[in-house]
């Protein structure tokens, strides 16, 4: 990835907003070395509606700082406690951005779903800021069109799942033998999918919304000297190059196995790892068992995949909407935290705010 582009331009104010979706692993990233690369490749659907939109107000310092001049608003209030985050990203960007302390950075962001509500809000969050920074970079340099690829580059040395936010309707995110121009540094499109995918469902059953008792960050750290790492990571490589076959000639059938096979692995990843931790909350199994039986008796394919999380996501084609809608509203909603959920569906990636 180049350094940044030497500033054509003296702009003193500028004002960029974008969006960026979540977006939800089906065979998953878990375990990662220096700085945010990933331990095994990785292939997402993004999503639509659970989004981030982050506006950045910039403005030019009488002079440049010595260090990063940047405010965080969340809601439209003053947000300290994600500072420290932000700064972290800046300090490791700044190497690809030479314009960094040369300017005051107001960011205000805004999730369109609750916080704590198992979806990935560092994914969909970073995406967007870094989206907003490359077009800046561009509107500094005079160029076009926009750079997708480093978007996904610089979003991934925020999180490395942001990496996976920028395009859609699916991301190859990791080195893969079978996927052309696939990269550790950034995610590529994948959109060789049959027509069955692409208006895919995704409902979020919010089972618990409470803050996870371990962070991702440190269960990717318990995969490197994890005793089963070796096989997990060559298990993701051979399911990531059997779901793209499975993605272009839909075959719901095994696509369900490998996801949800995908969805088990990662918590028992976390159930093996040392110290152990469990994720899955008893509401998370019981809604499980419901799903698997109600796929046996109506036939439908139904499935269901987790995150790093109690959450489920339960995934289907558009065709089956109504029906699964009807299951969810009868068996599983009892499940839910407050009875919430969260009708999502395959999108696009980023988008620029009016």
């Amino acid at each position: 990835m180049n350094t940044a582009l030497s500033p054509l331009k003296d702009i003193d104010k500028s004002s960029i907003g974008f969006s960026a979706p979540s977006n939800i692993a089906l065979v998953k990233y878990w375990g990662k070395y220096p700085v945010q690369l990933p331990a095994n490749p990785s292939i997402s659907f993004t999503l639509n509606n659970c989004k981030t939109e982050t506006v950045l107000d910039i403005k030019r310092l009488d002079k440049p700082s010595s260090s990063f001049d940047l405010e965080v608003l969340v809601d439209d209030k003053i947000n300290e406690n994600f500072k420290p985050k932000i700064l972290k990203f800046f300090k490791r960007i700044e190497a690809y951005f030479g314009f960094l302390k040369d300017y005051h950075f107001s960011i205000k962001t805004h999730n369109t779903f609750p916080h704590s509500s198992g979806i990935a809000s560092s994914a969909s969050g970073f995406a967007a800021l870094a989206t907003c920074l490359v077009k800046f970079e561009q509107e500094l340099a005079g160029k076009t069109p926009f750079n997708y690829s480093k978007a996904s580059f610089i979003a991934r040395l925020g999180s490395g799942s942001a990496a996976r936010s920028i395009s859609g309707p699916m991301m190859v995110w990791g080195k893969h033998q079978d996927v052309k121009h696939s990269s550790d540094e950034t995610a590529v499109v994948f959109d060789d999918i049959h027509e069955i995918y692409k208006d895919y469902q995704d409902i979020i059953l919010l089972v618990d919304r409470g803050q996870k008792q371990v962070s991702s960050s440190v269960g990717h750290d318990l995969m490197n000297n994890h005793p089963f790492a070796k096989s997990r990571f060559q298990q993701a490589k051979n399911h990531l190059s059997e779901i793209l076959a499975v993605l272009n000639h839909g075959d719901l059938d095994r696509f369900i196995e490998i996801t949800e096979s995908e969805a088990l692995s990662l918590h028992a990843m976390m159930m093996s790892s040392q110290p152990y931790y469990i994720l899955m909350k008893p509401q998370t199994l019981q809604v499980i068992e419901h799903i698997w039986a109600f796929r046996k008796t109506s036939g439908l394919p139904v499935s269901f995949t987790l995150d790093a999380g109690a959450n489920v996501h339960v995934l289907f084609p558009k065709a089956h909407r109504t029906k699964v809608l009807e299951f969810i509203n009868t068996q599983l909603i009892g499940f839910c935290q407050n009875e919430h959920y969260i009708c999502d569906n395959i999108g696009q990636g980023i988008k620029p705010l009016p």
